[in-house]
């Protein structure tokens, strides 16, 4: 049995369970956010907005408890081998990730605030709008939606590359530490 809690040489479930299902949800996310933005207006574009604020509030709300267990854990070390650049290379990625985490769901929320669009939470209740609705604030909040998710998959992508390269030609324990 895995362990539940992290250590300083590997992840535990917990860690682990966030990681991948945010891994899929948000790469689900900028992929749908890329896809429905060139659709036309209707309905199947009407559906998708809602799916995606939907589930960026899940996003927004799994993040949160996933920054919780991490003040509360332990945090596996990097290897003292891995020279000092790429040490600070992964912690500069890493702060960058869960900043797009928190800024991606939040400027979509205050979007649709400033449209004058409530965000529904699969329809069981509504959350309250950030601001009032503004034209210019929502131009602004887009744009910074759009620039934010641009730097969330370059950073997925240095995230993912950097641990790809670890497991194949480094061949050390990075990537494992985060498999079950």
């Amino acid at each position: 049995m895995r362990q539940f809690k992290n250590t300083s040489l590997r992840y535990g479930v917990v860690a682990m369970l966030f990681h991948w299902i945010m891994a899929i949800l948000i790469i689900g996310m900028l992929a749908l956010g890329l896809y429905m933005s060139d659709l036309p207006k209707g309905l199947l574009k009407l559906k998708y907005y809602g799916w995606h604020k939907e589930i960026g509030l899940t996003i927004l709300g799994l993040v949160t408890l996933r920054v919780v267990w991490w003040i509360y854990n332990v945090r596996p070390i990097l290897s003292d081998t891995m020279p000092a650049w790429q040490r600070f290379a992964a912690r500069t990625v890493h702060f960058a990730l869960y900043i797009c985490m928190f800024a991606m769901p939040l400027t979509g929320w205050l979007m649709s605030s400033a449209a004058g669009v409530s965000v529904s939470f699969f329809g069981l209740f509504v959350m309250p709008d950030l601001i009032s609705p503004d034209v210019s604030a929502r131009i602004l909040f887009k744009i910074l939606h759009q620039w934010i998710a641009y730097g969330f998959i370059a950073a997925i992508c240095g995230h993912t590359l950097a641990a790809l390269h670890h497991h194949f030609i480094v061949k050390d324990d990075i990537l494992k530490r985060m498999l079950p």
